[in-house]
């Protein structure tokens, strides 16, 4: 990874190959605020609607980044628990996530995660806590 005597910055940290597949990007990083876009095309169940699974993939790579740089360099971050609510569909384009703090201690962090349309309409909302550990 880096040298932990440095600051974590988002060109330290290669992209995850599911985050790839999917074709999530990271428009901000930070500890307390990460934001992702995402495309609805290629990321749907059979009826043509947004996967729920790909909603909490772009949410669980949003909040361990956020926390992870939260941690560092001490600790990075795994994702224990993870909570989905799906608001509306969508069929096309573009979703936003942003992940925000809910709670950080030293070994439990919480963030949670909205994710919108390109309307800036709710579409799901995600609650994900990670365990921070060693590094």
């Amino acid at each position: 990874m880096t040298d932990p005597g440095k600051a974590l910055d988002l060109a330290d940290i290669p992209l995850a190959p599911l985050h790839e597949r999917l074709g999530i990007e990271v428009v901000e990083a930070g500890p307390d605020r990460c934001t992702g876009t995402m495309p609805v095309e290629g990321n749907t169940q059979p009826f043509g609607l947004l996967h729920g699974g790909a909603s909490c993939a772009l949410a669980e790579g949003l909040a361990s980044l956020a926390a992870t740089m939260y941690a560092w360099p001490d600790k990075v971050a795994v994702g224990v628990d993870l909570n989905a609510t799906h608001h509306r569909a969508v069929r096309s384009g573009v979703v936003h996530g942003v992940a925000t703090p809910v709670h950080r201690g030293s070994t439990i962090v919480t963030y949670e995660v909205v994710i919108s349309d390109e309307a800036d309409r709710r579409v799901c909302t995600v609650r994900l806590t990670c365990h921070l550990r060693p590094a």
